[in-house]
């Protein structure tokens, strides 16, 4: 997947990325506050970064658990049948459940897994996204919170991956094929 040549820019820094998780930690806290224990559920696996940085920022008691679901497979483009791979370990019903996205897109993934989530009975279930392109959305969703509302290209970086590669960048870059160019 990976043949094409290409260049990563830089569009959001790893310091902006840390002043809005912080920014929406707060916010998260405010709304999930006397809880007795916040359940956080990662989307693997373009979330983890994600999900270590809010987990480490929350003053909150909280359980980690994942979820892999994929519409993507290698391909740039989402194949918009979601596919759950792993599920969660544990059970949520009666908890506060917090969902982490790395990325919504057409939508579809997240809607699939808050629609499965909410047929297990949680006392509350919220979700949020690091980035949101809401000029690709193709069903009616919108995550509770979003870091950063982003134009359609492809991105990498801060767990995010173009086949696999690229998930350890500190920042959010657009990826640029050389050749694509004018």
């Amino acid at each position: 997947m990976t043949d094409r040549p290409y260049v990563i820019d830089q569009m959001i820094s790893a310091k902006s990325i840390a002043a809005r998780i912080e920014t929406l930690c707060g916010e998260i806290a405010q709304e999930f506050s006397g809880t007795d224990k916040l359940i956080v559920v990662g989307l693997l696996r373009g979330s983890f970064v994600f999900i270590a940085d809010l987990v480490r920022e929350l003053d909150l008691p909280i359980e980690v658990d994942f979820l892999e679901a994929s519409s993507y497979g290698d391909a740039m483009e989402s194949s918009r049948e979601v596919r759950i791979l792993k599920d969660l370990r544990g059970a949520i019903e009666g908890r506060d459940v917090l969902v982490v996205e790395d990325i919504v897109d057409t939508g579809h993934t997240l809607n699939h897994v808050t629609a499965l989530l909410r047929s297990r009975d949680p006392k509350r279930l919220k979700s949020i996204a690091l980035l949101d392109k809401p000029s690709r959305r193709e069903v009616d969703f919108r995550s509770d919170w979003i870091g950063f509302e982003i134009p359609d290209e492809f991105v990498v970086g801060y767990g995010i991956d173009y086949a696999q590669r690229n998930r350890n960048l500190p920042f959010i870059g657009k990826v640029r094929f050389l050749g694509d160019e004018g």
